[in-house]
């Protein structure tokens, strides 16, 4: 652990890929230096921001001025927010619209925005003249502690979560914690559980000092930059090591399995947020390894205490809606976890715990007791 940073101090955490590394710079009021960090990285580019709407209102002259105080071109490409760009006819819309404003291979797509938009921005430029580089200035706390670091992009199909995309690291990643205070308290919290995951799956002292420190993150006190430079360096250090989750990465998706089933039954709409579905579904994952003798009831309850306590949902009542659209059918939330990107085979894989800061990958997970399990959950009283 290190001692919490001073809002003035940004740091930078290195992702080592090679020649294809690049920083993750943290620090209050770094957007600025966006323009000044692109020019010397790839002098004489030009670039296209790709926003949705409501970043846009907050972020998008800041995020031209600096690169225009650089003397870098740019062009602007917005979206409509939320999971409702992150399909076909958004990939459509931004791929030709990257096209049409002439950017090229040497030129760089700029994802400013939350998880949506880097996923869908990293995305096209992977695509777009077989491949165009891009630089991720995530807007949400979720996108800057997950999503922006470690180079997975796609787009969502109607089958499931994620389900098109490629992976394509971008070259520099900007993370200003001053545009979270824009964020409403529930976008915010949805982000949180992203932290808490990095605690629960892989660093107990973390989880620790979370516990004790989690409402100063949420306040924007100097711990939210320990704690967003602490998560980085946690998933730069597996991405490192396992870029395309033939591993060890896949303990990332701790909470996923489940959440992205639930994302999916509730339509990919507000009523669940993905970091609102990693909290219910890393409680879930916690609770299921009690139940099969993995960790012991008070280590499942830990989990689900510190998560209640930040203010997010634990339990498949607490999503709005429970009883509709196949929430409250185990049968179909396990039709919507077959299609989860870790199954091998038709076999469930789930990340499970073995202790509080040790996850493990459960492969060849037999489907009845996990329905069973589901079952039991969907019996309890609201």
């Amino acid at each position: 652990m290190t001692a919490p940073l001073k809002h003035s101090d940004p740091v930078n955490v290195g992702v080592a890929l090679g020649d294809r590394a690049y920083d993750i710079v943290i620090g209050r009021g770094v957007l600025a230096s966006l323009g000044e960090r692109v020019a010397a990285l790839r002098p004489g580019v030009r670039t296209a921001i790709v926003t949705d709407r409501t970043v846009a209102k907050h972020w998008l002259e800041p995020t031209e001025a600096s690169l225009a105080a650089a003397g870098i071109p740019t062009s602007r490409i917005v979206v409509q927010e939320g999971e409702i760009s992150k399909t076909y006819a958004g990939l459509e819309k931004v791929s030709e619209a990257l096209i049409a404003a002439k950017i090229e291979r040497n030129d760089l797509v700029v994802a400013l925005g939350g998880g949506v938009v880097g996923d869908l921005a990293g995305f096209a430029a992977a695509i777009v003249r077989r491949g165009v580089d891009f630089v991720q200035v995530p807007t949400s706390l979720l996108a800057q502690v997950d999503s922006s670091v470690g180079g997975k992009t796609g787009i969502n199909s109607p089958q499931g979560k994620n389900l098109l995309g490629a992976f394509h690291q971008p070259v520099l990643v900007i993370a200003d914690t001053a545009v979270l205070d824009t964020l409403s308290p529930r976008q915010f919290r949805a982000g949180y559980a992203e932290v808490a995951k990095y605690g629960v799956l892989g660093d107990e002292a973390f989880f620790t000092w979370l516990e004790k420190n989690h409402l100063e993150i949420l306040k924007g006190g100097s711990a939210r930059e320990h704690a967003i430079a602490t998560s980085c360096r946690a998933k730069a250090g597996i991405v490192s090591r396992d870029e395309r989750e033939t591993g060890e990465r896949a303990l990332l998706n701790l909470g996923h399995t489940f959440g992205h089933a639930l994302e999916a039954a509730t339509g990919f709409s507000d009523r669940l947020f993905h970091g609102e579905g990693v909290a219910i579904g890393m409680t879930l994952a916690a609770q299921f390894s009690a139940k099969l003798g993995m960790i012991g009831d008070a280590d499942a309850a830990r989990v689900e205490r510190h998560l209640i306590e930040a203010g997010l949902p634990t339990r498949l009542q607490d999503i709005a809606g429970f009883a509709q659209e196949g929430l409250a059918d185990a049968d179909a939330l396990m039709t919507l976890m077959a299609q989860d990107k870790k199954v091998q085979r038709g076999r469930l894989t789930f990340i499970l715990l073995e202790a509080v800061g040790r996850a493990v990958i459960a492969k060849d997970v037999e489907p009845a007791p996990v329905r069973d399990f589901l079952k039991d959950k969907l019996a309890q009283k609201a």
